[in-house]
C-alpha cells in the first residue's frame, strides 16, 4: 500500500471514526483502525462490534492495499503533523505502516487487514429510506433522551424506528416517559417494518453526521440484525436489538380535562429554577393550572418547588388555560429535558388528573408528542 493525502483530510476522518474505537477490549484488533487504499481514496474504518464508523478521504493511491493499525498512536501522530501532504507506505508482506510528512516520519506496527472484523456496507443496494440530515438529527435529539439508561429491559434501551408508508416514526420510552417524533419520507419503503436501534448508537449517528450532507440513506439488513447509514463520504453501522417494543400509541392519552398553553422558553427558565430546589425533595416540581377570569386574563401557570433544607421557589407565568383548575407534579429533570428539545415557541400540556400521565405537545406541530408519568405531591 502506498498513497499520498492531505493531513487535514486524514485528521478529520480519524476524528469522525474515533468514537467507534474500542477503548477496553480483550480483542486487540478492536483498538485498531482499518485502512483501505483503492480508487484514489483512503477508507478509514473503526468498530467496537456495537457500532462501526467508516469515512472516505481523497488520496492519490500509488499502490492499493489495506492494513490495520493502532488507532491511538496513528491518530495522535497524524494530529501532530503540519497541515500538508503526507505519505503512507506499507511494503508487501509486512504489517508496518510508515508515515512521512515533511521532515517528520514514523513507523507504526500494524496487523493484517484480514484480522479486522468484516463490516457490512450499503454499496449499490437500494436503501430502506432516505431522510434529511437535519430531520434525522432533530428527531434523534427529541427521543433518544427518553430511552432507558440500563439494560434490564433491552428494548427500552433502544429507539424504535417504524417505517410505515411515507412516515418514519422514532419512539423511545424508559417506563416513566415516552417520546415520539414522526418524520415525512420522500419515498415510502418497499415494505413497512419496525426495528429497535440502541439509543447510544443512534445518538452517535446523529453526532457524527456532517453539516454539508443533505440526506442520509438508511438500510435495514434483510435479516433485520443491523442498521446501515450512508451520508456523503461517511458510513455507519449499528447492531439492532431483538425484541418487541411496547405499543406506544396505546400509552398516549386520547383526551384531556385541563390544557395549558405557555411560552416554552419562559417555562423552561422557570423549570430550571424550580429544579434547583427540587433536588432536595425527590426532584418534585409542581405545576398549577389556573384559569383566567376573562378573555383579557386567560390564566396562568404556577411553577413551584420546595424542600425543607433548600427553601422554596415559585414562578407565575402567563398562560392560556382551558378547562378547570388543576395541579400536577413532574420530575424536574424530565421537565427540563423535554422543554430543551422542543423547537416551537409555545408548548401545550394536557392532563386528566394528578395521577394520570401528562402530555406535552408543541403548538402547531403534530409531528411530536411527549408523555410523562406524574409524581406524588407531598410535603417537603
Amino acid at each position: 500500500m502506498q498513497l499520498r493525502c492531505h493531513q487535514a483530510e486524514l485528521e478529520r476522518a480519524l476524528h469522525q471514526v474515533s468514537r467507534a474505537v474500542a477503548r477496553r477490549s480483550t480483542l486487540p484488533i478492536l483498538s485498531n483502525l482499518l485502512l483501505v487504499a483503492a480508487d484514489n481514496t483512503l477508507r478509514v474504518t473503526a468498530t467496537n462490534l456495537e457500532i462501526a464508523l467508516s469515512v472516505v478521504c481523497p488520496a492519490e493511491v500509488l499502490e492499493p492495499g489495506q492494513l490495520s493499525v493502532r488507532a491511538d498512536v496513528f491518530s495522535e501522530f497524524v494530529g501532530s503533523l503540519p497541515r500538508q501532504d503526507l505519505t503512507l507506505v506499507a511494503s508487501p508482506g509486512q504489517t508496518d505502516l510508515r508515515v512521512t510528512c515533511g521532515t517528520s516520519k514514523a513507523r507504526i506496527p500494524g496487523l493484517p487487514a484480514e484480522d479486522f472484523p468484516t463490516i457490512a456496507r450499503i454499496g449499490e443496494q437500494p436503501p430502506t429510506a432516505t431522510i434529511g440530515t437535519e430531520d434525522l438529527r432533530e428527531a434523534v435529539s427529541q427521543v433518544v433522551f427518553a430511552a432507558a439508561t440500563d439494560d434490564s429491559r433491552p428494548v427500552l434501551a433502544g429507539v424504535l424506528l417504524e417505517f410505515r408508508g411515507q412516515e418514519l416514526t422514532f419512539a423511545a420510552a424508559d417506563g416513566f416517559r415516552l417520546s415520539v417524533r414522526t418524520v415525512s419520507l420522500a419515498q415510502p419503503p418497499a415494505a413497512d417494518l419496525a426495528v429497535i436501534v440502541p439509543a447510544k448508537a443512534l445518538g452517535e449517528l446523529a453526532r457524527v453526521l456532517s453539516d454539508g450532507d443533505e440526506t442520509v440513506a438508511l438500510l435495514v439488513t434483510p435479516n433485520r440484525s443491523q442498521l446501515l447509514a450512508r451520508s456523503g463520504r461517511f458510513e455507519f453501522l449499528s447492531r439492532l436489538i431483538d425484541g418487541s417494543f411496547p405499543e406506544f400509541r396505546q400509552i398516549i392519552p386520547k383526551q384531556w380535562r385541563t390544557r395549558v398553553t405557555v411560552d416554552r422558553e419562559t417555562f423552561l427558565a422557570a423549570a430550571r429554577r424550580a429544579k434547583i430546589f427540587a433536588q432536595s425533595n425527590n426532584e418534585v416540581v409542581k405545576l398549577q393550572f389556573v384559569p383566567g377570569d376573562s378573555e383579557l386574563d386567560p390564566g396562568s401557570l404556577i411553577v413551584s418547588a420546595q424542600a425543607a433544607d433548600a427553601g422554596e421557589t415559585e414562578d407565575v407565568l402567563p398562560a392560556r388555560v382551558d378547562g378547570p383548575e388543576a395541579t400536577i407534579a413532574f420530575n424536574g429533570r424530565y421537565l427540563t429535558d423535554i422543554l430543551s428539545v422542543v423547537k416551537a415557541t409555545e408548548i401545550a400540556i394536557e392532563m386528566t388528573s394528578p395521577n394520570a400521565a401528562g402530555v406535552f405537545r408543541p403548538v402547531s406541530d403534530e409531528s411530536f408528542v411527549h408523555v410523562v408519568m406524574p409524581m406524588v405531591i407531598g410535603t417537603a
